[in-house]
């Protein structure tokens, strides 16, 4: 007999330079329906050193899923999402890009690099912890995610 759900945490990289962001969207998921672990980077170099185990991060967890930035300092979003995807061990991860930007070119870019989904970030408090959350009903509750690993 299995049991239903994950036996462990959902584990979310999320990368964005804004602390402000940062801070609404881990409190939004400190009340998640669903047990996760929510590890924050500033930027786009930060970020793919995290996923490849480099430096400070080696041994690090590979996120299930990650919330992308597409303006970010030293690298931004598009870069990193295009590294992700073209990465035969990280290209599987689900890359959720979370970003101000309404600029058609970016959401056809980004979907042309093999982005899951586009969401536009709400300037407003209650909108911004409103997408958070439809963001966990889908992606955490939803959704079966590839099998994770270490990075290595």
């Amino acid at each position: 007999m299995s049991t239903s759900g994950p036996v462990r945490p959902i584990e979310i990289l999320l990368v964005e330079d804004n602390e402000g962001d940062a801070r609404l969207a881990q409190e939004a998921l400190q009340d998640a329906k669903v047990s996760n672990n929510l590890f924050w980077v500033k930027d786009g170099v930060e970020a793919l050193e995290y996923l490849r185990g480099e430096g400070e991060y080696k041994g690090k967890v590979r996120p299930d899923v990650i919330l992308l930035d597409l303006n970010l300092p030293r690298k931004d979003g598009r870069e990193v999402l295009a590294e992700i995807k073209q990465d035969e061990d990280l290209r599987r991860i689900p890359v959720v890009i979370l970003t101000v930007s309404e600029a058609e070119e970016d959401i056809v870019r980004t979907y042309d690099l093999h982005a899951n989904c586009y969401i536009r970030k709400p300037i407003d408090l209650d909108q911004f912890m409103t997408v958070v959350k439809a963001i966990e009903d889908f992606w955490l509750t939803i959704v079966k995610l590839p099998p994770n690993g270490h990075v290595h």
